[in-house]
């Protein structure tokens, strides 16, 4: 009998040739065609920020996975999927847009280089759209590796709100730390704009002071593993890490990506050998 290939989601804010940032794009592009290669089965999800060429990347609206909307702070905001795929990789690329968070020319910081006073709804509308698009695909991941600061509330939300629903139950989340981050901090009210259904302000305090080591830290909480992807990485956070006990890849990019592939079968069969 043929085994179920392993299911991997990525989520991140950046992933080239899309949007090229920093070097969360290139990993983020050559980690999840070295694990199809190995067989698994992809799916990744990104913001579709505005200076994200739509024609140029071919993207196109899924009109069967837009029209939900994601409630922040009691306001209803629109989720329009896009896709597109990287016809060398066979690998398709989900984009989640909305008109006032996404369509800005620039991306985490305006003209002037002003951090957006909105990164925290920003944050909060991409991770919650992340989740609820890949219940919509009816696809259950077994591993949600996610990149990047902007991604830290998923692992809050798998390990809570969607702890028992069928598509996130037995989802493993790794969570990768990157240095390139921001100096300023989100909107204080973050914790409390972030709450889901089924969850309390405890389960978000931990993301209270809304800086990045927060947010680092408060995705760690929450994550089955987790990636030092940089060499240089806050050293409250890495003590934090350490303290954690938590299954760690420390900064090392192997050729094709073997020591990410052997944590995710690490954690993939954490249950199987707990159970046996």
């Amino acid at each position: 009998m043929e085994m179920a290939k392993t299911k991997l989601l990525i989520v991140t804010h950046e992933m080239s040739p899309f949007l090229e940032l920093t070097k969360i794009s290139e990993i983020t592009r050559q980690l999840p065609q070295a694990m199809q290669d190995k067989g698994f089965e992809i799916r990744i999800l990104m913001p579709r920020f505005g200076n994200i060429n739509e024609r140029r990347n071919r993207l196109h609206e899924v009109i069967r996975l837009s029209g939900m909307n994601i409630i922040i702070d009691d306001n209803d905001n629109p989720l329009i999927i896009k896709v597109a795929s990287i016809p060398a990789a066979r690998m398709q690329v989900y984009f989640l847009d909305n008109e006032d968070y996404f369509q800005r020319k620039y991306v985490f910081r305006d003209k002037e280089d002003k951090f957006y006073a909105d990164n925290d709804e920003r944050t909060i509308f991409f991770c919650k759209g992340a989740l609820e698009t890949v219940k919509k695909l009816g696809w259950s991941p077994d591993i949600v590796h996610c990149h990047g600061w902007m991604t830290a509330l998923v692992p809050a939300y798998i390990k809570t709100t969607y702890k028992n629903d069928p598509t996130f139950k037995n989802s493993k989340v790794v969570y990768s730390i990157y240095e390139q981050c921001f100096s300023e901090t989100l909107n204080t009210d973050l914790y409390k704009k972030a709450v889901m259904n089924s969850m309390t302000l405890e389960d978000t305090k931990v993301f209270e002071k809304a800086d990045c080591n927060a947010l680092h830290i408060g995705a760690v909480t929450y994550s089955d593993a987790v990636v030092l992807a940089d060499e240089k990485i806050d050293a409250n956070v890495l003590k934090f890490v350490k303290d954690s006990n938590k299954p760690t890849l420390a900064y090392n990019l192997t050729e094709n990506f073997d020591n990410f592939y052997s944590l995710y079968e690490e954690i993939s069969n954490e249950e199987l050998v707990s159970i046996a």
